[in-house]
């Protein structure tokens, strides 16, 4: 392993979290969706390595990153005994969070083109900013980060936000009275996902997640299956993926999704006990599923990004910072990546005084040079004024918070991510075949 801290740089083609379904839907037999970009039918080489599977699950793991798989060994035998039989670590995409992991994985893009570029962004035109999980129509919409009520602080049952008028793979959502101008999530995110790539192949498609989150935005831009499952929790998220697995003869494809780890990484910390809890649920659910699988199947085990806590001498505050606060128009981002638009003319002064401030500890570029540096991978002009003028990544455990006028449930929180060090950006891939025996 590099040094947790370093920047790791996303591997776009070939290393990287969208890659993952474009690979399965190619052992599926599914016909690649660009033949004009190489190696997109099988990024990842996965079809030599599962040949005659007809069935594949795929569980994501929300905040498992693959530093932390060390630190989960103790307390999940099953899976550190995968990880190291089958496991390889993939890179997620930049900014390193939940809704733009989600999004790649679904769409097999990089976030440049998804646009889906961050947990909150600015929408252009407008002062206003877009929380990717509170988007539009959702039953938990709220002041509260992130997922908008006091019982769901972060990833917890209703996470990440929705509602009930606009099922996955229906039609487009209406506008929901309160929301102003949130976008329709179709629209902001213009691509097809690989979801609807294997539908259209003739693979049974089954998406299983919490039932709050059939209807979201989120799941609207990610996924547009129109095969939805809710799971409750972990052993009705076994059922139903196995369930699902196991219902027809022709090609199939199940996507589970369970977001615990991540919730107790932010509340309590990595290896707190609700951390180690969630973790040995893990292990028991992919003993389960691996259990499970037929003989013409396999489990692919991947995450969104994994975790860091940060201690409170790291904690930047941007409210009591004039320094900070001089020259901006709208914050947006989260602590470890913030967004940063500024007023006309301010944006070189904004870089300086960021600079100054953070020092080593963070990377601060204008959109322009995060652009070019192929941190979103390309992206079009229409999705650029998303991003900020300036981009701020910390790379020391470090938090830029905004304690007064932003999300300030975030100063609570004890381990973070969204940003380009190894430790955020790096994730497993377990590519587990059926134990034939």
């Amino acid at each position: 392993m590099t040094n947790p801290l370093d920047q790791v740089r996303p591997h776009y083609v070939g290393g990287s979290l969208a890659d993952v379904m474009p690979s399965a839907l190619s052992v599926l037999g599914v016909p690649a969706g660009d033949p004009e970009v190489p190696g997109r039918a099988d990024p990842l080489g996965l079809a030599n390595q599962l040949a005659g599977v007809r069935r594949i699950a795929v569980l994501l793991v929300d905040g498992l990153g693959w530093y932390q798989l060390p630190v989960a060994a103790p307390h999940a035998p099953a899976l550190t005994d995968l990880a190291a039989r089958f496991g390889r670590p993939l890179t997620c995409g930049f900014p390193s969070t939940t809704p733009t992991s989600l999004v790649s994985f679904g769409t097999g893009a990089a976030p440049g083109a998804h646009g889906v570029l961050g947990f909150r962004v600015n929408v252009p035109g407008t002062d206003r900013v877009l929380t990717h999980i509170d988007w539009p129509r959702s039953p938990v919409d709220g002041p509260d980060f992130p997922g908008g009520g006091p019982d769901s602080p972060v990833g917890g049952p209703d996470f990440p936000g929705g509602g009930p008028d606009s099922p996955v793979g229906g039609p487009a959502p209406a506008t929901a009275a309160g929301s102003g101008d949130d976008p329709d999530p179709r629209r902001w995110q213009p691509l097809p996902t690989q979801f609807q790539r294997a539908e259209a192949a003739g693979v049974a498609v089954t998406v299983v997640s919490r039932p709050a989150l059939a209807n979201t935005g989120l799941s609207v831009a990610a996924y547009r299956s129109r095969g939805y499952r809710g799971a409750a929790d972990v052993d009705a998220l076994a059922s139903e993926m196995l369930g699902a697995l196991t219902a027809g003869d022709g090609p199939t494809l199940v996507y589970g999704y369970h977001p615990e780890v991540d919730r107790h990484g932010h509340l309590s910390g990595i290896d707190s006990a609700g951390w180690r809890s969630a973790i040995a649920e893990v292990d028991a659910l992919v003993a389960r599923l691996v259990d499970g699988l037929p003989p013409d199947a396999a489990l692919l085990v991947t995450a969104d990004h994994g975790q860091l806590d940060i201690p409170a001498q790291g904690r930047y505050d941007l409210d009591t910072d004039p320094r900070l606060r001089a020259g901006l128009r709208v914050v947006a981002g989260e602590a470890r990546v913030r967004y940063l638009h500024t007023l006309p003319g301010a944006t070189a002064d904004v870089v300086a005084a960021w600079s100054e401030v953070l020092g080593e500890q963070a990377w601060v570029a204008t959109r322009a040079e995060a652009v070019a540096a192929g941190w979103f991978g390309p992206v079009p002009e229409a999705h650029l004024p998303r991003i900020g003028d300036v981009v701020v990544a910390c790379l020391a455990p470090t938090v830029v918070l905004a304690s007064k006028t932003h999300h300030p449930i975030e100063t609570t929180l004890v381990a973070y991510h969204g940003s380009c060090t190894a430790t955020e950006m790096t994730i497993p891939l377990l590519v587990v075949p059926a134990q034939r025996g």
